[in-house]
Order: structure tokens, then C-alpha cells, then sequence
């Protein structure tokens, strides 16, 4: 479900930015607007971005190989990391710099109705852009906040879509305002300092999605709420007399990893535990859909002293 959303929303925004990106250059070439330039460089670079998170979900459905036995599922999570990268450089340092050009040489806009059109034409087409990676990332944020569902989201494709659409539809209004005081004043400067905010903002985006994408490369483990039932599951098997520790990590979006080390009764017969095993597994996909790698390793809790038992019975609660 996330993975089919989430194309549909990058597909949207897609065809937005590309129509968006080619009337911006257009408005820009006959009125001078340098907000327009930087507009239409942001739209440029969101299409790019959004072809990269096209590519990186396809490559992440290839299937195991022995140099990658877990997939390539994290392939989404490098290609949504390259798009933060792409819209600081591109998108925010190059509107700085523009901006900042046009503050010392500061002009007049000519053909002003063509790029006020074109800003409003745009405005609309990014809230319907916007509206869609709502409404696809709706279902999945669930109770969570916006920024919770940023923050914490596991799939990438529709954080990053829907912190580019807004910063899209901020950056229009920066640059609406701009050039119409602009307009109404004859002063180049609001041109330019729209420029400059469109820029500030494509750079504090790129950072907030540079942090969560670094954090999902790295590795993160299941959800507090996945881990609680995880744990459940396990330690309501009548055949487990303990959980000693147990790990997760995402091999992908839709791919949760889960070890974990399980005590079992002393003498217990080797047909017995792998039945018992093979129950856990079986519940813990069923309550936890998206763990699909699961490794149980069974083992004999040791008390060695009553009052003092030893390290290997302390059960570990948090999935790292």
C-alpha cells in the first residue's frame, strides 16, 4: 500500500512540475523576474527528484542475490537521500545566488501579467499536487501528526513528496508576493529577497530530509508499537519461559527484520521447539505484517544464583 501511494503521488507531482517548470522559464525569459528563474529551477529540480524516487523503487524490487541476500529494498532510502542533496544544491544554493546577484543589480520587471499568470496558474496545480500526497499519505499516517508521519515514516517517497509540494507552494507564494511589490513599487529588491526566501526554504527542506533519510540508511528499528507486539506474541507462547533479547531492523520500507533469543524449558525435545518456533513466527507475521525476516535462535535460561540471575535472562524490551 505504501509502495503504490506513494508512486501515485510521485507521479502526480511529476507531471505538475514538469508543465510548472517550462512556463516558469518561459515567464522568465520575456519578463526578467528573477523569482521566476529560481521558480523555475526549484520545479526543474523537483522533476528530477521525483524521476530519482521513480528509479530507486524500481531498483528496490529486485529480488536477492548472494552479494545482497536481504534484497535491495533500502535502495529507496539512497535515492531518497540524493534528493535532499539535489534540492540544497540545485534548488536552494543556486536561488541564493541568484538572489543575492539581484539584490546588487537590482531591475525592473517587463511584461509583468505574464509571470503573475504564470504564478497563479502554478499555485493551483501544487495544491492539487499537495492535496494528492495528502490524501495518498493519509491512510498511513494514521494518528500520527504531520511532522510525527515525517519523522517517523518508514517509506521515504511520500515525506519527501510531501515536503517538496510545500515547499513548492510556499516558494510560489514568496515569489508572487515579490514580484508584485515589484510591480507596485518599481523596486527590484522584492524580486530579489523573494528569491532569497524561496532559497532559504529549498535549504531548510533538503536538511530536514538530508536528517530522516540519513537515519533510515543507517538503519532503524520496528515501531514502538510493532515491538510491543513483537514481544507479545513471543512471550505468550505456552512453550517460552523467557525472552532474553531481541533486535529488529528495516531491510526496506515493507521489510521488517526480528531476532531474538528465546528461552525455552530445559529438556525440551528438538521436534517440540522447532514447532514452537514455527507458531511464533507464523503469529508474528500475522500481527506484524511487515516483518517477513524472522530468525528465532531457542536457548535455556541459566539462573545461576537465586537472588542474582545472570545476564543471559534480562530481557531486553526495545528493538534496536
Amino acid at each position: 500500500m505504501s509502495t503504490h501511494g506513494g508512486t501515485r503521488a510521485i507521479v502526480a507531482a511529476l507531471l505538475a512540475n514538469l508543465g510548472i517548470a517550462a512556463t516558469k522559464f518561459i515567464a522568465w525569459g520575456f519578463s526578467g523576474a528573477v523569482s521566476m528563474l529560481a521558480e523555475g529551477v526549484h520545479s526543474l529540480a523537483d522533476s528530477g527528484n521525483q524521476i530519482l524516487l521513480l528509479v530507486g523503487g524500481k531498483r528496490a524490487q529486485r529480488a536477492a542475490t548472494p552479494a545482497h541476500p536481504f534484497g535491495y529494498g533500502r535502495e529507496r532510502y539512497f535515492y531518497a537521500f540524493i534528493v535532499s542533496i539535489i534540492l540544497f544544491t540545485i534548488g536552494g544554493v543556486f536561488s541564493i545566488y541568484e538572489g543575492l546577484n539581484k539584490l546588487q543589480h537590482p531591475h525592473a520587471i517587463e511584461v509583468w501579467w505574464l509571470p503573475m499568470l504564470v504564478l497563479s496558474v502554478s499555485i493551483v496545480l501544487e495544491s492539487f499536487s499537495l492535496r494528492t500526497a495528502v490524501k495518498e499519505s493519509t491512510p498511513l499516517r494514521g494518528k500520527a501528526s504531520w511532522i510525527q508521519f515525517v519523522r517517523h515514516a518508514k517509506a521515504p517517497e511520500l515525506p519527501v513528496v510531501l515536503l517538496e509540494d510545500l515547499a513548492a507552494l510556499l516558494g510560489l507564494v514568496f515569489a508572487f508576493v515579490g514580484i508584485g511589490l515589484t510591480v507596485i513599487t518599481g523596486d527590484g529588491v522584492f524580486d530579489a529577497v523573494g528569491t532569497l526566501l524561496i532559497g532559504a526554504l529549498l535549504i531548510v527542506v533538503a536538511v530536514i530530509l538530508g536528517i530522516e533519510t540519513k537515519s533510515l540508511l543507517l538503519g532503524e528499528g520496528a515501531r514502538p508499537e510493532d515491538s510491543a507486539t513483537i514481544v507479545e506474541v513471543i512471550e505468550s507462547s505456552p512453550e517460552v519461559t523467557s525472552l532474553i533479547h531481541i533486535k529488529s531492523l528495516y531491510l526496506g520500507p515493507d521489510e521488517l527484520l526480528v531476532a531474538a533469543k528465546v528461552g525455552f524449558v530445559a529438556g525440551s525435545k528438538l521436534a517440540d521447539v522447532a514447532r514452537a518456533i514455527d507458531d511464533i513466527e507464523a503469529r508474528i507475521r500475522a500481527a506484524v505484517p511487515v516483518a517477513r525476516v524472522i530468525y528465532i535462535e531457542p536457548d535455556v535460561v541459566r539462573q545461576t544464583h537465586p537472588a542474582a540471575p545472570s545476564t543471559e535472562s534480562i530481557v531486553v524490551r526495545g528493538l534496536d
